[in-house]
C-alpha cells in the first residue's frame, strides 16, 4: 500500500512537469524576433552582362590587289604603328611608277620646247614674220604642255602610292589576330576576310546595357548626365572565369539614345589592361555600386510574397498585422530597402513571416530573456 502511494506521488509529479513544460515549449512559440524600423545607409550593388572590346581595333585590308609574297608577323604578336605586317607583289606596281617617271620628264621636255616655241613667236610676230594665228597657237601648246605634265606628275604620286600599298603596315599598336591567308593567296580591297585585326587593348571598353527607368534614377540622382559620368564611382568587372579584375574601371560614356528594340541605354566603361589579360571579344559582368542615404532596410527574412506582391507583419497592439510595402528593385540577396508601406519607429517580425498568421499574438524574443534573467535572479 505504501509502494502504491508512493508510484502515484512519482507520476503525479511527472504529469505536473510534463505540463510544466508543454506550457513552456507552448509559451515559447509565442515569442519572435522583432525589430524597430530606422533608417541607415547602404551600398547596394547591381551587375550587368557586358562585351569587352580594345579601345582600338582596327580590321586591316590591302589598298592594292596582287599575290602576297611575304607574312612578316606571327599570329598574336604585338606590333607598332607603322610596322610591316604584309607584303603584296610589287613588280607591276614598280614598273607602272618607272613608266610614270618617265612620263613626268617627256612632259617636263615637252613644256620646255613649247616654251621656246613660244617666246620664239613672240618675237617673230613683233617683226610681222608670222600672224597673231601662230602666236596663239604656240601659247596653246605651251598651256597643253602644262596641263600634260599636271597629269603626269599626278600619275606619278598615284604611281608610288600604289608601290607604297605593296607593304601593308599597321596603323595602330596592338596585338595581331590569326592570319586566314598565306604566302601566295590572291588578295584585293574588297576581300571578305581582312588579312589581319590587329586591336589595341593597352586599354579596354566593357560595353553593357542598362534599363531606362535605371538611368532616369541614375541621373536624377546625380543632377544630370554629365554629372553622373564624372561622379560615379568606379565600377569593378567580374571576368567570365567568375574572378574579379584586379583593376576598378570608370563610366566614360553613356548613349544618348535608347533602343527602340529593348528600351535600354548603352553604356562604355573603361578599363585599364596594361598586362594584357583582357582579349578583345571577351565578355564579363559590370558590377556597380549604389550608395543610399537615409534608407529604411530591413531583412528580407521579414517579409513575405503574394500574387508578385511583398507584404511584413507589423506588430499592432502585440498581434501580428499583415502590411503590403514597396521595395527598391535593387536589393543585396539579404536585405530590401523599403520605399513605402512603413514608417520610421514601426515595429515588424524580422523572421519566419511566412509562418505566422493575421492576428497572431507577437512577444519579442527579448521580452523572453528579460523574463528568464528575472526568473534566475528570483531563484
Amino acid at each position: 500500500m505504501k509502494n502504491r502511494y508512493i508510484t502515484a506521488i512519482i507520476c503525479a509529479a511527472a504529469l505536473v512537469s510534463c505540463g510544466q513544460t508543454q506550457e513552456k515549449t507552448t509559451q515559447k512559440e509565442n515569442y519572435y524576433e522583432t525589430m524597430t524600423v530606422s533608417l541607415s545607409d547602404r551600398t547596394l550593388t547591381t551587375g550587368y552582362s557586358a562585351a569587352i572590346s580594345g579601345v582600338q581595333t582596327v580590321e586591316i585590308r590591302p589598298q592594292v590587289s596582287g599575290m602576297i609574297t611575304d607574312i612578316l608577323i606571327e599570329e598574336g604578336e604585338n606590333v607598332q604603328k607603322g610596322q610591316v605586317l604584309f607584303v603584296i607583289d610589287q613588280t607591276p606596281y614598280k614598273a607602272a611608277y618607272e613608266i610614270a617617271v618617265a612620263n613626268v620628264k617627256s612632259a617636263e621636255a615637252s613644256l620646255s620646247t613649247a616654251r621656246l616655241i613660244l617666246q620664239s613667236n613672240k618675237d617673230l610676230y613683233a617683226q610681222d614674220v608670222v600672224s597673231e594665228f601662230d602666236l596663239m597657237t604656240a601659247q596653246n601648246d605651251l598651256t597643253e604642255a602644262e596641263a600634260r605634265l599636271a597629269l603626269c606628275k599626278a600619275e606619278e604620286v598615284n604611281a608610288s602610292n600604289n608601290l607604297s600599298y605593296t607593304e601593308v603596315r599597321s596603323p595602330v599598336n596592338g596585338v595581331a589576330s590569326m592570319i586566314p591567308y598565306r604566302v601566295g593567296a590572291l588578295v584585293n580591297s574588297n576581300i571578305a576576310q581582312p588579312l589581319v585585326t590587329v586591336s589595341d587593348d593597352s586599354r579596354v571598353y566593357a560595353y553593357f546595357s542598362m534599363a531606362e527607368n535605371q538611368m532616369l534614377d541614375m541621373v536624377q540622382q546625380y543632377g544630370s548626365l554629365n554629372n553622373a559620368i564624372k561622379q560615379m564611382p568606379e565600377v569593378e568587372l567580374i571576368m567570365s572565369n567568375g574572378e574579379k579584375y584586379e583593376h576598378t574601371g570608370k563610366i566614360n560614356a553613356i548613349s544618348g539614345t535608347i533602343s527602340e528594340s529593348t528600351g535600354a541605354v548603352s553604356i562604355r566603361a573603361v578599363f585599364n589592361n596594361r598586362n594584357h589579360l583582357l582579349r578583345n571579344g571577351g565578355s564579363g559582368t559590370i558590377i556597380i555600386p549604389m550608395t543610399l542615404q537615409n534608407c529604411m532596410v530591413i531583412p528580407q527574412s521579414a517579409t513575405y510574397e503574394l500574387q508578385d506582391r511583398v507584404f511584413v507583419y507589423k506588430v499592432v497592439d502585440g498581434k501580428a498585422s499583415s502590411t503590403e510595402i514597396h521595395i527598391a528593385p535593387q536589393n543585396n540577396g539579404v536585405e530590401y530597402i523599403v520605399t513605402g508601406g512603413l514608417e520610421v519607429g514601426d515595429i515588424i517580425v524580422a523572421e519566419g513571416a511566412g509562418l505566422i498568421k493575421e492576428g497572431t499574438p507577437i512577444k519579442s524574443k527579448n521580452e523572453l530573456l528579460n523574463e528568464q534573467n528575472e526568473e534566475e535572479g528570483q531563484e
